[in-house]
């Protein structure tokens, strides 16, 4: 099963939805910034990935952040600021089982589908 993790109304959301959809593509949809986000499966992303690559630093909602809590950060400083403010997530993550896509490119994922569905 395959499930795409963002925010409904970010454009790139939008564009990776559209994908699936017009490639026909069956997955569900993990709004968390409606239904929130496990801290084991946001480690797990972080362990993947590495939190530099998880955490959107170029959000109005980091920016936003007072300078201390944008500084010295590491993953476990990382995976707490997420857990508070889902919309520093970067997205879409893409779960095609076994292993998750950070962010949206037509090419990536259409490799990533034909070896899902190998």
């Amino acid at each position: 099963m395959i499930t795409m993790y963002g925010i409904k109304n970010c454009d790139t959301i939008k564009k990776a939805r559209n994908f699936l959809d017009n490639s026909r593509v069956s997955y569900s949809f993990h709004d968390y910034k409606v239904s929130g986000v496990d801290e084991e499966r946001l480690r797990g992303w972080v362990d993947e990935h590495g939190w530099e690559t998880i955490l959107n630093r170029s959000g109005t909602t980091f920016r936003a952040l007072p300078e201390g809590d944008r500084a010295h950060i590491d993953a476990d400083k990382a995976v707490l600021l997420m857990m508070a403010n889902p919309s520093m997530i970067k997205r879409p993550i893409l779960d095609v089982g076994g292993r998750t896509i950070v962010g949206f490119k037509a090419s990536t994922y259409e490799t990533a589908l034909e070896g899902a569905a190998a």
